[in-house]
């Protein structure tokens, strides 16, 4: 059997929907896989065992450069070619819909009344229900587990095997390693400023441990964020910019990651590492709580429905609690 499964983007919901690949393959062990993923993010899913053909596309583009559809439409067209028995449409998005029709008949997703776009839904033969508002792991375990006849249980999820793969990643970051020192991984960015915890309880919480504290950075705002948090505590390191690859082989070597509610940090949990996700505008449920995987929120409620940007009650956030946190798992 092939199959072809669509999620685009972003690094988080590519993280939430990857673990499932390995218990696609124990269940199915005949079940050959392509993904189809934005090209930005491909670097995520480089390597991985259990996918046998990476296609990336580059929808993103087509917001300045509308000719591109054409092409676009032509690559998915040929790729159709590989004749899939089943394609999985596992974002939920009218795009991520057009993109499952262009590959193949048989097409699989959410219901209408699980998703936000819910006309996606029209686009698929086989409909799985699952609550908008359920956890985001677990939403994608059902989506991508139904429709091919078997379960996924938070048991064998509780249980999972690390699922993000690298080699020949950049040798810089093991100068930034000290095998003396405990290191804690901080992701201070992500997509939205309200999502983002401030740099000085960032800096409160370094001064608190007596550990190795690597600052990761995407952008050249969080690179200066990054700077002056390392002039503000002798144990904090700015990383250099690290690719995909490189950004997966540091996560497998911290003892414990700290971030906002972002694709690196839940790349932690991914990696079977300690993390501390921290949560104000999100809801928890776009992460999966465990003995070594920890989420704060701020006391905001969150309509998973309709996200207030606004909500900057992240900056509320004791950095006391994080660190007695930090301490359990360190």
């Amino acid at each position: 059997m092939k199959i072809a499964i669509v999620k685009l983007s972003a690094l988080g919901d590519l993280v939430h929907a990857m673990v499932a690949l390995q218990f696609i393959k124990a269940a199915r062990p005949d079940v050959q896989i392509d993904w189809i993923v934005e090209e930005r993010f491909a670097g995520l899913l480089t390597d991985h065992p259990d996918i046998n053909q990476l296609i990336t596309v580059n929808l993103k583009a087509l917001k300045t450069n509308k000719t591109g559809v054409f092409a676009q439409i032509k690559q998915l067209r040929q790729q159709a070619r590989q004749h899939y028995d089943l394609v999985i449409d596992a974002q939920g998005l009218i795009k991520s819909a057009v993109v499952a029709t262009l590959l193949g008949k048989t097409r699989a997703g959410f219901d209408a009344d699980s998703i936000r776009e819910k006309a996606a839904a029209w686009f698929y033969s086989v409909k799985v229900a699952c609550p908008y508002d359920s956890n985001a792991i677990v939403r994608n375990a059902v989506v991508l587990s139904n429709p091919l006849g078997f379960t996924i249980t938070e048991a064998q999820l509780d249980n999972k095997q690390p699922f993000l793969f690298f080699k020949d990643e950049d040798p810089q970051i093991y100068d930034y390693l000290d095998p003396a020192q405990k290191t804690i991984v901080l992701v201070i960015g992500s997509s939205w400023e309200t999502k983002n915890y401030p740099a000085e309880k960032f800096v409160a919480i370094a001064k608190a441990l007596p550990h190795r504290f690597l600052v990761v950075w995407g952008s050249e705002q969080e690179r200066q964020k990054a700077e002056w948090m390392a002039t503000q505590a002798d144990n904090i390191w700015v990383m250099p910019r690290l690719d995909l690859n490189s950004l997966k082989a540091l996560i497998s070597k911290a003892d414990l990651l700290i971030g906002n509610d972002t694709g690196p940090t839940h790349m932690a949990w991914a990696l079977n590492r300690p993390s501390i996700t921290l949560f104000g505008p999100t809801p928890v449920r776009m992460a999966y709580q465990t003995p070594i995987n920890k989420v704060v929120k701020s006391a905001s409620i969150v309509n998973p429905f309709k996200l207030n940007r606004q909500d900057d009650s992240i900056n509320t956030i004791d950095e006391r609690e994080i660190i007695q946190f930090a301490k359990g798992l360190v």
